[in-house]
């Protein structure tokens, strides 16, 4: 019971350029078989920095200036705060697999290795559950540590509350 299942945009890691996993098609073939099923790749990264963002010990996503333009964006009204949840994420995805990118910020005092380890295996389960994509690695930046008393701009950088 495969599904034709197409992503778009590849880049250039697993296998590039438009992508299919073939199922049997025609009038002999079940249902669920027949046609093809398209995933952009902004779908992927989307269910990627959901996933990573579950993960107990990360803060945030993205590195410090697309975090500060990403806040600063967030404010302006009709600006389209949509890019929240990519942000600090980038995918390649190919015709059967995909590789993730994380940009991550971590709350001081946890363990980084078990925190990676975490985001890896929610982001490879959610990805793989989600798009029937293998994903053959997620690469993990650790960009900074949230302290306690880094509470300036505002509670949290995803919730948008001024302080």
């Amino acid at each position: 019971m495969t599904d034709n299942i197409t992503s778009v945009g590849g880049g250039s890691r697993p296998e590039a350029g438009v992508s299919a996993l073939k199922g049997r098609t025609g009038a002999g073939a079940p249902a669920e078989t027949r046609g093809r099923t398209t995933i952009a790749d902004g779908v992927v990264a989307k269910i990627a920095g959901m996933a990573a963002r579950e993960v107990p010990g990360i803060y945030s996503l993205g590195a410090g200036m697309a975090r500060a333009f990403g806040t600063m964006r967030e404010r302006v009204p009709g600006a389209g705060g949509g890019g929240a949840v990519t942000r600090g994420v980038k995918v390649e995805a190919g015709e059967r697999q995909a590789a993730v990118d994380l940009d991550v910020v971590v709350e001081y005092g946890v363990s980084i290795v078990d925190v990676a380890g975490g985001v890896r295996t929610n982001v490879i389960s959610a990805v793989e559950r989600m798009t029937g994509l293998e994903v053959v690695e997620v690469n993990i930046a650790v960009d900074d540590v949230h302290l306690p008393d880094d509470e300036e701009e505002q509670t949290g950088p995803d919730e948008g509350r001024v302080r």
